[in-house]
């Protein structure tokens, strides 16, 4: 192990020298400033490719080396995390990007096809020490009968299967196999769908897959930046460390809740509602609420100049009509409709003065004069408002008129579902509808254009008051150089501005209309209809990773099939990949599950799995779950020792369970604290995408019986668990888990 300890500790001695010439060059950068357009554009595009690389440099800490390859021809390379290169040698490699082409075999190489390779060597780190290798001999002949090789690829993978659980996601960028390799590799155009079941390493082959397309596309996907879109905030915490973990940091990870900018839709409401919300139909009651608002009364009276003008219905439908027929949002169509509206009040004033009487100026005075008058405008608000997409939905659902005539179509019981206090929270399923909102109603930025320009006038009278008071002395030396003579206020105002330097995922969180170069979605099987919507529109190429189990479709408004999610947008033009391995969930758990899956589809196949922990899963009929629960969690955690433990409760109960067991079980917490606390009690829709060492299911009828796809949550919640699994009932247990019973 000593050869593998002194390489692996020169190539953290490479490391560390690029980290501080990485930090000597960021801070040069960032101590230049003023100059011409190009020597400040120049100089944000060192700091944004310095700023970058300390960042990889430091993610990627842990596990920098962990595999080798002796190749037949006597070529040995190390695979890393990153490609290292030693510069006194013409830049050698030192260390290989897993993503390289040539680390391929690091994943690929069997001993029926070795593609070159003698032996592959798995190296296990802690910190900067070697702590163990494993090798796979692929020839046979080559073999060194004196040591002790061994001949499957299993020992690293099981090492790290077994392995007890963090509360976070580790990376596979050591133990990919062969059919993961395949997809994370696959090209970067068109849609690629992984079907898998649980376990089957889904969430790390899209995360993986991000990085590679990252490394290999990267000026393509540089500025337009990746989105990772998952289910909820806590499975983004889960697995917000494992691309950074490979050398990626730029990527933006999201909800559907937090795609609209300055809003985080976190809000409940019933799954009813959200599902009637998620339907493709509700783009057609946006786009009525919006033509609603550009109304077309039968008479407006507007008081001007000690008379009374009047705009009729055909005025006003005239100058409604030109306005549409500019195809313009709604917000930048308005100054169409006011110029029009204004154009005939002025024409009216013109009758009444006697048009033979005015010129053109006068004309244009009397339009000036219009345009400033507040009951004009007042009038033109009233009949084309400035709109936001909160404004807008807000008294849409709460205006059962307005709600009424936008969703003509729907049944009465469908309209009284979605009415709501204006006070109401936001929910995630809104937030697709604002991004409709917006599309359509635009931004008139004409207003902040204005701000942005005082705001810089305001900054350089600012500046301009500092030299002053630096230049106050009655007495300086008139040979000294005073501040004014060595910057201006205009200069001092934007040194003082510049703004901190933002990597292409800030810019997109905070840019609704920004455009991704590739988009990948986990637990896809869960979105409607128009939170695809959403996501196509942010996505204008439709290179995207789709990665889901439709037999784990929880959400009623969720997928029943792939076609149906992607063929409105990009017809037949995607591929569908299959995961068929089950990593995570042992053979003992798995014949549980299989039971509940042939419930929800008996043509559907489980993943096989590739282990067994010879631990069956146990259960146990209680008479009060709160009474009894918080001892039987206690007895769970005690038998994994320091792994981490759920406990997954219809979502009806969580409140009340969760108390229980946290008021008497140290060291657990309800919802998504899932890094601090040892044990976490969750519902499904929380635990969709985790694991746990160990996991206790409650209420599994309560779980069946809580949605109409409740057969699919069980099957979510029993597949959790890498080592242990529990089910605690009071009344008879399912007939789907009659294979517990004996």
């Amino acid at each position: 192990m000593e050869p593998e300890q002194e390489y692996v500790a020169m190539l953290y001695g490479r490391l560390d020298d690029l980290r501080e010439q990485t930090s000597k060059r960021l801070a040069q950068s960032l101590r230049q400033s003023g100059g011409t357009p190009q020597m400040r554009s120049e100089r944000d595009t060192s700091v944004a490719m310095y700023t970058d690389q300390l960042a990889q440099y430091s993610a990627v800490e842990n596990g920098l080396a962990f595999g080798r390859l002796d190749f037949h021809n006597g070529d040995r390379f190390y695979i890393g995390r990153i490609g290292l290169f030693d510069e006194d040698k013409e830049y050698e490699p030192l260390l290989m990007d897993w993503r390289a082409p040539a680390a391929r075999p690091f994943y690929l190489a069997t001993a029926a096809s070795p593609d070159g390779v003698r032996r592959r060597r798995h190296i296990r780190t802690k910190q900067r020490k070697v702590v163990g290798l494993d090798d796979e001999v692929l020839d046979i002949n080559s073999a060194d009968l004196g040591r002790n090789e061994g001949l499957t690829g299993e020992a690293t993978l099981l090492a790290a299967l077994n392995a007890t659980r963090t509360g976070q996601m580790s990376d596979i960028v050591a133990t990919i196999q062969a059919e993961q390799d395949v997809i994370i590799r696959s090209e970067l155009n068109g849609v690629v769908v992984v079907q898998g079941g649980p376990g089957t390493g889904k969430t790390a082959v899209a995360l993986h897959r991000a990085a590679y397309l990252l490394y290999t596309h990267r000026r393509q996907l540089a500025k337009r930046g990746v989105l990772v879109v998952g289910p909820n905030s806590t499975f983004l915490r889960y697995i917000s460390q494992v691309l950074p973990s490979l050398g990626e940091t730029g990527v933006l990870l999201s909800t559907v809740g937090e795609l609209f900018p300055g809003l985080n839709a976190t809000g409940k409401e019933p799954s009813e509602v959200a599902a009637l919300k998620g339907r493709i139909q509700m783009a057609d009651v946006v786009a009525a609420a919006v033509r609603d608002r550009q109304e077309a009364p039968p008479l407006v009276e507007i008081p001007f100049d000690q008379d009374v003008l009047k705009l009729d219905r055909r005025a006003i439908s005239d100058a409604r009509g030109r306005a549409r027929r500019t195809r313009r949002a709604h917000n930048e169509a308005r100054r169409t409709f006011a110029r029009e509206v204004i154009s005939t009040l002025a024409g009216q004033v013109v009758s009444r003065l006697g048009r033979h009487l005015l010129d053109k100026a006068d004309v244009d005075d009397i339009r000036r004069e219009l345009r400033e008058s507040p009951e004009v405008q007042a009038a033109i608000e009233q009949l084309w408002p400035v709109l936001t997409p909160q404004a807008l939905l807000t008294e849409l659902y709460s205006n059962p008129k307005r709600l009424n005539r936008a969703m003509s179509k729907f049944t009465k019981e469908e309209r009284a579902l979605m009415q709501r206090s204006p006070g109401a929270p936001w929910t995630p399923a809104d937030v697709p509808l604002l991004d409709e909102a917006a599309e359509l109603l635009g931004e008139d930025d004409t207003e902040a254009k204005a701000r942005a320009e005082r705001q810089r006038r305001q900054a350089i009278e600012y500046a301009q008051g500092v030299l002053d008071i630096l230049d106050l002395e009655d007495d300086a030396d008139p040979e000294i150089l005073m501040a004014t003579d060595l910057m201006d206020a205009y200069r001092l105002a934007e040194r003082h501005g510049v703004d901190r330097y933002e990597t292409a995922a800030e810019r997109a969180a905070a840019d609704r209309t920004w455009t991704f170069g590739h988009i990948i979605v986990d637990e896809a099987q869960e979105l409607s209809a128009m939170a695809w919507r959403t996501l196509m529109r942010r996505c204008p190429s439709k290179s995207m990773t789709v990665v889901g189990d439709i037999a784990q479709t929880g959400d009623i408004g969720g997928a029943t099939s792939w076609d149906e999610v992607l063929s409105p947008y990009v017809m037949n033009r995607w591929r569908r990949t299959e995961l068929t391995v089950n990593y995570r969930t042992p053979a003992e758990i798995m014949e549980v599950a299989a039971d509940v899956l042939a419930s929800v589809d008996p043509d559907l196949v489980p993943p096989t799995s590739v282990r067994e922990t010879g631990v069956a899963p146990w259960v146990a009929q209680v008479a009060s779950y709160a009474a009894e629960l918080p001892a039987l969690i206690a007895d769970e955690v005690a038998a994994v020792g320091a792994g981490k433990v759920a406990v997954i409760v219809p979502a009806a109960e969580l409140s009340a369970l969760g108390a229980a067991v946290v008021a008497a079980v140290p060291g657990s917490s309800m919802g998504n604290d899932l890094e601090e606390a040892q044990t976490v009690v969750l519902g499904v829709t929380d635990a969709k995408g985790l694991e746990f060492d160990a996991v206790v299911v409650v209420d599994p009828a309560g779980i069946l019986a809580e949605s109409p796809r409740g057969a699919n949550d069980l099957y979510v919640a029993l597949t959790r668990a890498t080592q242990r699994l529990g089910v605690v009932h009071a009344d008879d247990l399912p007939d789907v888990l009659a294979r517990l019973k004996g």
